[in-house]
Protein backbone atom coordinates (compact mmCIF):
# COMPACT_ATOMS: atom_id res chain seq x y z
CA UNK A 1 0.00 0.00 0.00
CA UNK A 2 1.44 3.52 -0.96
CA UNK A 3 2.44 6.25 1.35
CA UNK A 4 -0.81 7.84 2.82
CA UNK A 5 -0.07 11.97 1.37
CA UNK A 6 0.90 13.98 4.82
CA UNK A 7 -1.65 17.00 5.89
CA UNK A 8 0.78 19.47 4.25
CA UNK A 9 0.37 17.08 1.12
CA UNK A 10 -3.76 17.04 1.26
CA UNK A 11 -4.02 20.72 2.40
CA UNK A 12 -1.70 21.78 -0.99
CA UNK A 13 -3.31 19.03 -3.44
CA UNK A 14 -6.83 20.53 -2.21
CA UNK A 15 -6.08 23.86 -3.08
CA UNK A 16 -5.00 23.00 -6.35
CA UNK A 17 -8.06 21.17 -6.63
CA UNK A 18 -10.28 23.75 -5.70
CA UNK A 19 -8.05 26.49 -8.35
CA UNK A 20 -8.46 24.66 -10.59
CA UNK A 21 -12.27 23.78 -10.31
CA UNK A 22 -12.74 27.76 -10.40
CA UNK A 23 -10.73 27.85 -13.63
CA UNK A 24 -13.50 26.11 -15.10
CA UNK A 25 -16.54 28.24 -13.93
CA UNK A 26 -15.13 31.40 -14.18
CA UNK A 27 -15.75 31.86 -18.03
CA UNK A 28 -18.77 30.87 -18.31
CA UNK A 29 -19.65 33.81 -15.60
CA UNK A 30 -17.55 35.87 -17.60
CA UNK A 31 -19.30 34.95 -20.71
CA UNK A 32 -23.01 35.33 -18.95
CA UNK A 33 -21.67 38.43 -17.45
CA UNK A 34 -20.49 40.56 -20.88
CA UNK A 35 -24.03 38.93 -22.59
CA UNK A 36 -25.93 40.79 -19.51
CA UNK A 37 -24.34 43.67 -19.50
CA UNK A 38 -24.89 44.09 -23.43
CA UNK A 39 -28.21 43.27 -23.53
CA UNK A 40 -29.76 46.42 -22.54
CA UNK A 41 -27.71 48.05 -25.42
CA UNK A 42 -29.59 46.16 -28.29
CA UNK A 43 -32.17 47.47 -29.85
CA UNK A 44 -35.19 45.63 -28.78
CA UNK A 45 -34.51 45.62 -25.34
CA UNK A 46 -37.17 47.71 -24.69
CA UNK A 47 -39.93 45.37 -26.01
CA UNK A 48 -38.87 43.43 -22.64
CA UNK A 49 -41.69 42.84 -20.54
CA UNK A 50 -41.45 44.58 -16.56
CA UNK A 51 -41.03 40.82 -14.80
CA UNK A 52 -38.59 40.13 -17.67
CA UNK A 53 -36.58 43.42 -16.99
CA UNK A 54 -36.90 42.61 -12.94
CA UNK A 55 -35.47 38.93 -13.48
CA UNK A 56 -32.97 40.43 -15.46
CA UNK A 57 -31.43 42.38 -12.81
CA UNK A 58 -31.45 39.31 -10.49
CA UNK A 59 -29.54 37.55 -13.60
CA UNK A 60 -27.04 40.84 -13.73
CA UNK A 61 -26.47 41.33 -10.18
CA UNK A 62 -26.63 37.51 -9.16
CA UNK A 63 -23.75 36.85 -11.72
CA UNK A 64 -21.97 40.26 -10.66
CA UNK A 65 -21.89 38.31 -7.16
CA UNK A 66 -21.15 34.89 -8.88
CA UNK A 67 -17.95 36.39 -10.22
CA UNK A 68 -17.30 37.79 -6.62
CA UNK A 69 -17.15 34.64 -4.89
CA UNK A 70 -15.81 32.88 -7.42
CA UNK A 71 -12.70 35.32 -8.29
CA UNK A 72 -12.39 35.65 -4.37
CA UNK A 73 -10.47 32.38 -3.63
CA UNK A 74 -7.66 33.60 -5.72
CA UNK A 75 -7.77 36.92 -4.22
CA UNK A 76 -7.61 35.22 -0.76
CA UNK A 77 -4.94 33.04 -1.50
CA UNK A 78 -2.78 35.48 -3.01
CA UNK A 79 -3.30 37.80 0.04
CA UNK A 80 -2.31 35.24 2.73
CA UNK A 81 0.37 33.36 0.56
CA UNK A 82 3.18 31.76 2.67
CA UNK A 83 1.22 32.50 5.89
CA UNK A 84 0.32 29.25 7.65
CA UNK A 85 -3.22 29.46 7.12
CA UNK A 86 -3.48 27.08 4.04
CA UNK A 87 -5.97 24.74 5.47
CA UNK A 88 -7.93 27.91 6.61
CA UNK A 89 -7.82 29.39 3.11
CA UNK A 90 -9.25 25.77 1.51
CA UNK A 91 -11.89 26.12 3.88
CA UNK A 92 -13.27 29.47 2.73
CA UNK A 93 -12.67 29.22 -0.62
CA UNK A 94 -14.66 26.38 -0.79
CA UNK A 95 -17.48 27.99 1.14
CA UNK A 96 -16.90 30.73 -1.48
CA UNK A 97 -17.01 28.41 -4.21
CA UNK A 98 -20.22 27.16 -3.47
CA UNK A 99 -22.18 30.18 -2.63
CA UNK A 100 -20.41 31.46 -6.31
CA UNK A 101 -21.97 28.33 -8.13
CA UNK A 102 -25.31 29.20 -6.25
CA UNK A 103 -25.64 32.69 -7.15
CA UNK A 104 -24.36 30.85 -10.73
CA UNK A 105 -27.07 28.86 -11.10
CA UNK A 106 -29.87 31.21 -10.34
CA UNK A 107 -28.16 34.03 -12.73
CA UNK A 108 -28.91 31.08 -15.46
CA UNK A 109 -32.21 30.19 -14.33
CA UNK A 110 -32.70 33.96 -14.28
CA UNK A 111 -30.95 34.57 -17.88
CA UNK A 112 -32.39 31.26 -19.64
CA UNK A 113 -36.14 33.27 -18.59
CA UNK A 114 -35.63 36.45 -19.59
CA UNK A 115 -33.97 34.88 -23.12
CA UNK A 116 -36.99 32.40 -23.54
CA UNK A 117 -39.83 34.87 -22.34
CA UNK A 118 -38.71 37.20 -25.08
CA UNK A 119 -38.60 34.94 -27.95
CA UNK A 120 -41.51 32.44 -26.94
CA UNK A 121 -43.48 33.70 -23.85
CA UNK A 122 -43.56 33.84 -20.26
CA UNK A 123 -45.47 30.53 -20.04
CA UNK A 124 -42.58 28.67 -21.66
CA UNK A 125 -39.91 30.88 -20.67
CA UNK A 126 -41.09 29.84 -17.02
CA UNK A 127 -40.91 26.64 -17.78
CA UNK A 128 -38.01 26.08 -19.64
CA UNK A 129 -36.19 28.26 -16.92
CA UNK A 130 -37.58 26.03 -14.02
CA UNK A 131 -36.23 22.61 -15.95
CA UNK A 132 -32.89 24.25 -16.32
CA UNK A 133 -32.75 25.55 -12.80
CA UNK A 134 -33.94 21.53 -11.50
CA UNK A 135 -30.77 20.09 -13.61
CA UNK A 136 -28.41 22.60 -12.63
CA UNK A 137 -29.76 22.15 -8.52
CA UNK A 138 -29.62 18.06 -9.11
CA UNK A 139 -26.48 17.92 -11.25
CA UNK A 140 -24.36 20.60 -8.85
CA UNK A 141 -26.42 19.82 -5.83
CA UNK A 142 -28.58 17.28 -5.75
CA UNK A 143 -25.97 14.41 -6.89
CA UNK A 144 -23.11 15.50 -4.58
CA UNK A 145 -24.93 15.84 -1.77
CA UNK A 146 -26.75 12.56 -2.03
CA UNK A 147 -23.48 10.94 -3.17
CA UNK A 148 -21.99 12.40 0.17
CA UNK A 149 -25.00 11.35 2.26
CA UNK A 150 -24.20 7.49 1.20
CA UNK A 151 -21.09 7.57 1.68
CA UNK A 152 -21.16 8.48 5.14
CA UNK A 153 -21.13 5.58 8.18
CA UNK A 154 -23.47 5.39 10.68
CA UNK A 155 -23.78 7.83 13.24
CA UNK A 156 -22.62 4.92 15.51
CA UNK A 157 -19.68 4.03 13.70
CA UNK A 158 -18.68 8.08 13.51
CA UNK A 159 -18.83 8.16 17.68
CA UNK A 160 -16.85 4.76 17.44
CA UNK A 161 -14.17 6.17 14.97
CA UNK A 162 -14.48 9.83 17.25
CA UNK A 163 -13.80 7.87 19.91
CA UNK A 164 -10.73 5.99 19.01
CA UNK A 165 -9.60 9.01 17.12
CA UNK A 166 -9.37 10.56 20.80
CA UNK A 167 -7.39 7.21 22.53
CA UNK A 168 -4.93 8.11 19.61
CA UNK A 169 -3.79 11.46 20.71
Amino acid sequence: MPDEESQKERINRELIELLNELRVALPGVQVLFAFLLGLPFTNRFHEVSGTSKALYIVALVTTAIASAFLIAPSVYHRLNFRTPYKEHIVFVANRMAVAGTSCLALAIGTSVYVVTSFLYGSSLGAAVAALVGLLLAWLWFGLPLLRRRHDRPPATSRARSRGAAVRLR
